[in-house]
């Protein structure tokens, strides 16, 4: 009869998990509160005391440091090392359901006391996980809830994978390492960061050819920024970082979006009532650069806008999802790598940047911090129309690179300018890529305007309206300036740079 033993601090799952492992002729071992909840649910289990022939002590600090149960679970799949286990009255252990006391999240509190961080650093648990983890030729070690049906479904079909058992034990590892880390950290007294990174590809070649290049992520087994390669060409180094801008503008707006990525630069955005109109609008906005650029949408791919799609030249097509006809459609694009990402949103949370001999971590601009209030300081106040642009441009404006400038007719961009070393030229850049359209068009600026220029720039080309965060020593010659041109003018109070 195989034996499991289950110690879980969270003890999520674990009575359905349990039953389910009985019902299929498992025999489990469990420890402390994990056998009482089990014994309260009928479920038949041996008391890991009781299997060791010894007591639990020091308050609980020792349940499962044992040879019976370390020997069970180190044995190898060889008749010797079992017969010395049966020898001592012991035998294999072939699963292993663990996790950890929640160190992290004690510490997390503001009034935590030391003695409560310590007690809180889980031994008994990181030890079943590696020997479990070692011995993964013959052992399951599940230490994750959520992966609780994933090997059950396996122990149905008859056993679980060696694959399977590897990938398990991998997480094992990652866990215990992150979990080592936090405690060193926390008693060294000084933050630190440990990344670890799984290899996903290797890559043809970097920004240029004569560089190397390999992608990783932070889970093992998951895809390009853990979306689903449906079809076309090996993605290049240049391909993975205009998709990850696209996707973290597009998620930005709620209404269907659409937003086109060339170079790391947005060259159009646009929000409507369906997504084949977001296309239209955000494609107009600058159709010489979308030609070879990366098309986000933040709804499922439908077969209306892809029949758009395919008459552009277009790398990659990043989306939640495609519908069959989409699919049918955008098929005959052989080359055009399309990814279904599994959720609208963006993870992690914070965002690392290497520099020389060290890197930068900061959390990712979601947008405004709650309770932000616009402030008009123009003689005159937006129209309900300009408002609305206003809110579009100002958003769509925190995805371009600094310094940012984005002109906006509607829910669309009509002039985008970005990337360079002063604003005014920015602005220039936004006329001449919005040419007529600029007329009656809103501005909306990333940071403040330095000098009254680029408001004289953008009123001459008939900008109407102008949000911005203000700040600036000359405030009150720009908001002159935009008075002088009869601009509406907003401080958003917010910078929201991108270098």
């Amino acid at each position: 009869m195989p034996k499991a033993i289950l110690s879980v601090h969270d003890k999520t799952g674990i009575v359905d998990f349990a039953r389910r492992l009985a019902g299929l002729g498992w025999e489990l071992l469990a420890s402390g509160g994990t056998a009482r909840i089990l014994t309260q649910n009928q479920i038949p289990v041996i008391e890991v005391a009781e299997y060791t022939g010894s007591p639990e002590i020091l308050g609980g600090r020792v349940k499962t440091l044992h040879p019976a149960v370390h020997g069970g679970l180190l044995a190898r799949a060889t008749e010797a090392d079992r017969q010395e286990l049966l020898n001592l009255g012991w035998d294999w252990i072939d699963l292993v359901a663990v996790n950890l006391y929640p160190f992290e999240e004690t510490i997390a509190r503001s009034n935590v006391s030391f003695e409560d961080a310590i007690e809180n650093i889980d031994i008994g648990g990181v030890t079943l996980i590696r020997a479990a983890a070692k011995n993964h030729a013959r052992v399951t070690l599940i230490c994750d809830p959520g992966d609780y049906s994933t090997v059950l479904s396996a122990l149905e079909k008859g056993a679980v994978p060696a694959d399977m058992r590897k990938a398990l034990a991998v997480k094992g590892f990652a866990l215990t390492s992150r979990y080592d880390q936090l405690i060193a950290s926390y008693l060294a007294e000084q933050e630190s960061l440990t990344l670890t990174g799984y290899r996903i590809q290797k890559l043809r070649y970097g920004e240029n050819p004569h560089q190397s290049a390999e992608l990783f992520a932070y889970e093992p087994g998951v895809g390009p920024l853990g979306a689903k390669v449906l079809q076309g060409k090996e993605l290049s180094y240049n391909n993975l970082l205009d998709l990850d801008a696209a996707w973290r503008g597009v998620v930005s707006f709620e209404r269907p979006s659409i937003v086109i990525v060339k170079h790391l630069s947005p060259c159009g955005m646009a929000s409507a009532d369906t997504l084949a109109e977001a296309y239209q609008l955000a494609l107009a906005s600058d159709p010489v650069s979308a030609f070879g650029g990366i098309i986000a949408a933040n709804r499922k791919m439908d077969g209306e806008t892809a029949l758009f799609i395919k008459d552009l030249f277009v790398e990659c097509v990043i989306a939640p999802g495609f519908e069959p006809a989409a699919l049918d459609i955008l098929a005959k694009k052989k080359n055009v790598r399309l990814l279904d990402m599994p959720a609208i949103k963006i993870e992690p949370d914070f965002e690392i940047r290497s520099i020389c001999r060290g890197f930068l971590k900061q959390s990712v601009d979601f947008g405004d911090p709650a309770g932000m209030v616009w402030n008009v300081v123009s003689e005159r106040q937006p129209t309900e129309a300009e408002w609305k642009a206003l809110q579009f441009a100002w958003k769509a404006c925190q995805h371009v690179k600094s310094n940012s400038i984005v002109f906006a007719q509607g829910e669309a961009t009509v002039g985008i300018g970005g990337g360079q070393p002063n604003r005014v030229d920015c602005v220039r850049i936004a006329v001449q890529r919005a040419g007529e359209r600029a007329k009656g068009a809103v501005m909306a600026s990333d940071a403040f305007f330095p000098f009254p220029d680029s408001i004289e720039a953008a009123a001459e080309a008939g900008i109407t309206a102008v949000a911005h965060p203000g700040g600036s020593m000359r405030d009150a010659e720009v908001v002159a300036a935009a008075n002088r041109a009869n601009m509406a003018m907003v401080l958003t109070g917010v910078r929201h740079f991108r270098h």
